[in-house]
């Protein structure tokens, strides 16, 4: 399934969770990591990546990596393993004035395709880019009236960021990226308020993650990473572009009911009024096996939103039989089943989507749910995947859960494509 919402013009580290995938994924993953070369340099998006261990040689290297390009903004995702108030004043000594945001991940997506281990940067020139930011600190108690004095400061400073370039950018077009604690349970409410408040601009982004760990994860701002917080950037441009989604699972016609759920805390204790773990494993066909992350990865859950099937995805099955899931889940909600199609034909599907939108892209800054990576390592077609992101020039993260305008959902690829100038 494959969705775009506004668009202009035309509109070798040891990873943690890799024993989760088996011992052929860590071999596949480390050849993986190695990038490959730029098939079309010159282009004016400048993308980085550093496996150096030294905070100060990693920043060092994605700054020369991005070359001299002036640059507006500069965005990283990083490993979670790093010294990140180490990271954070390296990046500030190597990139100056240049603002610097971004999330700590649970793996990445560099020049390369997949990567471990490793910081990737991507730059955005000031010559084709106009972006403010916004740090929204506490998210846990983020109130929905809060997303109107967010979007109304971005907006603002956006305009006048626009009114003082010394030379007019011309026709331009704006989306918004947002990067949030992906622990912090409140990605729901923070992007359904700041979708609604910002009106007609699209809005993609992510969940910060930490190698599955589940145990802290941070935003990039101003110098400094920080926990239960999200950042907002607003881009204007002169690029084309288009922001988009696809998910490789479609409904099947087995049903089940949320009879007992802690929304807060995203568990669900009972499906059709049995322990949830124990019934979610009979409808899947798996009754009596113990529940892992890769089967959670190979069989998500879908619920229907406005006429559309979004993914649910299940972080880990509880002593009790509840399960915990990647979004709140409330009591009365109808779960289907999902069934996948084959990822790599959704993922050729969705570029032949993007380039029908904005030609071939110079750039697709994309969030990848962390369980697609582990599902494709499964199917043995990472390195498939991988050829497919180098191919298209694809640079992000792998995260705990995407957002695409209104939606916080799982097991879903989003992110901008932006074409040529």
């Amino acid at each position: 399934m494959v969705a775009f919402t506004r668009s202009r013009n035309g509109l070798a580290r040891r990873h943690p969770w890799s024993t989760l995938a088996g011992e052929n994924s860590r071999t596949e993953g480390a050849a993986m990591s190695e990038p490959s070369p730029d098939p079309r340099p010159g282009d004016g998006m400048p993308r980085a990546m550093s496996h150096a261990e030294r905070p100060a040689d990693a920043a060092r290297e994605l700054r020369e990596g991005l070359g001299d390009t002036p640059l507006e903004m500069v965005v990283v995702f990083c490993a979670p393993h790093y010294d990140l108030t180490a990271l954070a004043d390296a990046l500030a000594v190597q990139f100056g004035t240049v603002p610097v945001i971004g999330c700590t991940t649970a793996g990445e997506i560099g020049p390369g395709g997949y990567s471990v281990g490793a910081v990737v940067a991507v730059g955005f020139p000031s010559e084709d880019f106009t972006v403010v930011t916004a740090l929204v600190d506490h998210v846990d108690r983020f109130e929905i009236a809060d997303s109107t004095v967010i979007a109304r400061s971005l907006l603002t400073r956006r305009d006048r960021a626009l009114a003082a370039r010394p030379v007019p950018m011309g026709e331009t077009g704006s989306f918004a990226m947002l990067l949030i604690d992906g622990l912090s349970m409140s990605e729901e409410t923070v992007v359904s308020a700041l979708h609604n408040a910002m009106i007609d601009i699209p809005l993609f982004g992510a969940s910060a993650g930490d190698d599955m760990h589940f145990e802290r994860t941070f935003v990039l701002h101003e110098g400094a990473f920080h926990p239960n917080a999200a950042v907002v950037a607003l881009f204007t441009t002169t690029r084309p572009f288009t922001v988009f989604r696809t998910q490789h699972f479609v409904n099947s016609d087995r049903k089940m009911v949320v009879t007992g759920a802690d929304p807060q805390r995203r568990i669900v204790t009972e499906i059709n009024a049995e322990p949830a773990g124990r019934e979610y494993a009979r409808l899947v066909g798996l009754e009596g096996e113990p529940l892992t992350p890769m089967i959670f990865a190979s069989h998500p859950v879908v619920v229907r939103v406005g006429g559309q099937y979004h993914v649910r995805s299940i972080q880990k099955v509880n002593d009790d039989e509840s399960l915990t899931f990647f979004c709140a889940i409330d009591e009365g909600i109808v779960l289907t089943v999902a069934e996948g199609v084959d990822p790599v034909a959704n993922f050729d599907a969705l570029m032949d989507g993007i380039e029908s939108e904005v030609g071939p892209p110079d750039l697709i800054l994309g969030c990848d749910c962390i369980l697609r990576r582990l599902e494709m390592e499964q199917r043995q077609i990472g390195a498939v995947m991988a050829e497919r992101l180098t191919r298209h020039r694809v640079v992000g993260f792998c995260a705990y859960g995407e957002q695409v305008n209104g939606m916080h959902v799982n097991q879903t690829f989003t992110g901008v494509a932006i074409g040529g100038r």
